[in-house]
């Protein structure tokens, strides 16, 4: 279940024009993860000085230490197709490894979420050549086009089907045929992309010879059919193979097949391939793969070295949780050292996140040793001995840069101490520079390219004119201790012309699952992009609190607190924490409202059932109101495995405690919602009605989860949100 960060795009409208600006934007809003989905991003050159990006129809590159200079790689002209008066609109691009040829993709469609499919087109710097991908393929339907690593051919996945299309005479070879729509070659079924981030689904072997690639087998997985009523005279479904709790994924195997064509040899992986998932698998060498498996509660993983050839399988390294297994949040993948003999993995074993090396015989090493999580490692410098990863050992609202020796040590922080807030890191390939981002809450975004380890500014460092015309909110953060003695953090933002003798009205923005966290150090902060107009102008407190069981870098036991646990201790946590913000005397306890979207919506719909005595008033966008309506990977995740653990489910959902409504509701919903579906709002208008609670309902036709689709709706969306706040928790002091 994704948190929305839509107030984002939002407020780069004004900065469309600034690439500079945008790449801030999106990583410090977005993430770096998200960020190679969403654009053309940067591409580092080998030695790492210099730096390739898409730029006004042309591929250029700059040199990191001096932007001023750059050099058109790929101009317009060449970048158009015979008989076209237009370049080709490069979405992401792609240098084979000898740097002679390079991929564009363009004319990009959605897959769910992102833009997997689209058409690609093969520039050979050589001969000034063009060439366009997949001839007689359907348009825009090919996806995860990648080089061999001779650079010869090009592999890639069109209508569930793998194909390899040699780059000397175009002739394309099919290496899979029984590709259908639930037959699944080289790519995922939906709610693997959602829930475990797989999406491009085969990788090339070291010599070119072979492919690997999942195969994921979705035809007993049902189809939850969504509701067309407005774009067809006679209504008409929308399928969806969605396994809801307690439906078997689908079975999921990998496979390496030739690319000269033939048969597939299938890995013996051991284990129901229904009962398992195998979320990540990368080459170990010319005839080896490792892969990781996950068993249906999420709660073991095994690392397995696969023969291709033969499709023996070993037992490389297992863990096991409690609670669940991050393969997800926070996981590392694959980093190999020392030549393929160890490679650097992530696990919480002891209580925080750190990374291991481990070698071929599954015997590891603790490399970042410390009470401290790792967020995410960043980059691995062999030649130079170090390790570069972020973390925040002293506050879990903010993003540094660390350094440990790659033999493993004592962890020492890289970025400046005077630079307190969220940072970002592109760290290039030899280890001595990053493109560096940074902002903080009081701080507009910028982007600079840093020296490393010494975090030296060589160029940039300019905050985008564009993005000053942007009042930013005056966020105070604080710490809160609740009755059970746990220790929140928070953020609120006070009326502009505050007068601690009055009483404002407060709203509270929640999310609370374990998918994202709210109370973060970073620029976007504050904001309440449905807000038409100026909370703070207005005379609101705008606050969040961040539950047990957020991502925050607080430990295992923080994060997985939550274990079974949804919609009853992140509950309890928000509201013993409002309780002790509501005892600040300049707020009104007679007017409290919050609000959250997706896993936030469920979470405002718990608050205002279970504590009717704290809030008054609730926003609920787009909400799980039955945790068994929603997907298996995800919820059961969290929560377990029904029958055994179908309590958790139904007694900690919204829908368990709409009989206690008191205040003021206001339900948000779109009709075409793929992720939650809108049954999951009639279920609760049912319940609600059966217990005769009166709400309010806003439906928004065939819209997805985001309700941004159609002209007018994301301003009719915050014009609704705005009056009901209004009318319900008005604004002012008094």
């Amino acid at each position: 279940m994704q948190p929305l960060n839509n107030f984002i795009f939002r407020m780069i409208q004004p900065l469309m024009r600034n690439a500079a600006a945008i790449i801030v934007f999106l990583h410090l809003a977005v993430g770096p993860g998200a960020w190679a989905q969403v654009g053309p991003g940067t591409q580092w050159t080998k030695d790492g000085y210099g730096y390739m990006r898409a730029q006004d129809d042309e591929i250029v590159q700059l040199d990191a230490r001096d932007p001023s200079k750059s050099t058109t790689l790929i101009n317009k002209q060449l970048l158009t197709p015979q008989g076209q008066t237009a370049p080709l609109k490069v979405r992401r691009f792609a240098f084979s490894d000898d740097g002679r040829k390079v991929l564009i993709n363009t004319n990009t469609k959605k897959v769910w979420r992102y833009d997997t499919r689209g058409d690609y087109w093969v520039v050979d710097l050589g001969s000034k050549k063009l060439t366009q991908l997949g001839k007689g393929r359907p348009e825009s339907s090919l996806m995860f086009a990648k080089f061999s690593p001779d650079g010869s051919k090009v592999a890639y996945v069109s209508e569930h089907n793998l194909y390899v299309e040699n780059l000397a005479d175009n002739r394309i070879t099919s290496l899979t045929t029984d590709g259908t729509d639930r037959l699944i070659n080289g790519t995922f079924d939906w709610v693997y992309e959602e829930e475990l981030d797989c999406r491009d689904g085969f990788r090339w072997a070291p010599d070119g010879q072979k492919l690997a690639y999942w195969q994921l087998d979705a035809t007993k997985t049902r189809n939850y059919l969504m509701l067309n009523t407005t774009d067809q005279l006679y209504p008409f479904t929308v399928p969806v193979e969605y396994p809801v709790v307690g439906e078997d994924p689908s079975r999921c195997r990998v496979g390496v097949v030739p690319v000269a064509g033939g048969a597939t040899k299938w890995m013996d992986v051991p284990g129901d391939a229904v009962q398992h998932y195998i979320p990540r698998m990368e080459w170990a060498g010319n005839d080896e793969l490792i892969l990781q498996q996950l068993n249906r509660r999420q709660n073991e993983s095994k690392l397995m070295l696969c023969t291709a050839s033969s499709g023996a399988v070993k037992p490389l390294y297992s863990e096991t949780d409690k609670a669940w297994v991050d393969a997800k949040e926070g996981a590392v993948g694959w980093n190999w050292i020392q030549g393929g003999k160890r490679f650097v993995w992530s696990s919480e074993k002891d209580g925080w996140r750190h990374l291991y090396a481990v070698d071929r015989k599954g015997k590891e090493q603790l490399l970042t040793k410390g009470d401290y999580d790792v967020i995410s490692l960043e980059s691995i410098d062999e030649k130079g001995g170090q390790i570069y990863f972020m973390a925040s050992p002293t506050n879990a609202t903010q993003t540094y840069l660390y350094h440990v020796p790659l033999k493993g040590g004592k962890a020492e922080r890289v970025t400046p101490q005077n630079l307190a807030g969220s940072h970002s890191y592109d760290i290039s390939p030899n280890g001595k520079l990053a493109l560096h981002t940074y902002s903080s809450s009081a701080v507009y975004p910028t982007a600079d390219v840093i020296s490393l380890p010494a975090h030296q500014r060589l160029s940039g460092g300019e905050t985008p004119a564009q993005a000053q015309n942007i009042k930013l909110p005056k966020v105070e953060f604080f710490q809160v201790k609740t009755q059970d003695g746990v220790t929140l953090d928070g953020w609120m933002v006070k009326p502009s012309n505050f007068d601690p003798k009055k009483k404002y009205p407060i709203v509270f923005y929640v999310y609370g699952e374990p998918a994202s966290q709210t109370v973060t150090d970073r620029f976007g902060t504050g904001f309440n992009r449905l807000y038409l107009g100026n909370m703070a102008e207005d005379g609101y407190i705008y606050a969040s609190l961040e539950n047990r069981g957020a991502p925050a870098p607080r430990g295992r036991e923080f994060r997985k607190a939550i274990y079974h646990n949804i919609g009853s201790l992140n509950i309890r946590d928000q509201a013993m924490g409002a309780k002790e913000v509501l005892k600040n005397a300049f707020v009104d306890t007679s007017r409290v409202a919050v609000w959250g979207w997706s896993g936030g919506g469920s979470s405002t719909l718990n608050l205002l059932f279970q504590y009717p005595q704290i809030y008054k008033t609730g926003i609920s966008i787009a909400a799980v109101d039955n945790q068994l309506n929603y997907d298996n990977i995800y919820q059961e995740r969290y929560m377990g495995l029904v029958p055994e653990d179908k309590h958790y489910f139904v007694d900690n959902s919204p829908l368990a405690h709409a009989k206690n409504l008191r205040g003021n509701l206001l339900l948000v919903h779109g009709t075409g919602d793929d992720n939650v579906h809108y049954n999951n709002a009639e279920q609760m208008i049912n319940e609600l009605i059966r217990n005769g609670k009166v709400f309010q309902l806003m439906s928004y036709p065939n819209r997805t989860h985001s309700i941004s689709e159609g002209e007018g709706t994301s301003r009719h969306l915050a014009a609704t949100y705005t009056k009901f706040l209004k009318d319900n928790c008005p604004p002012g002091g008094r």
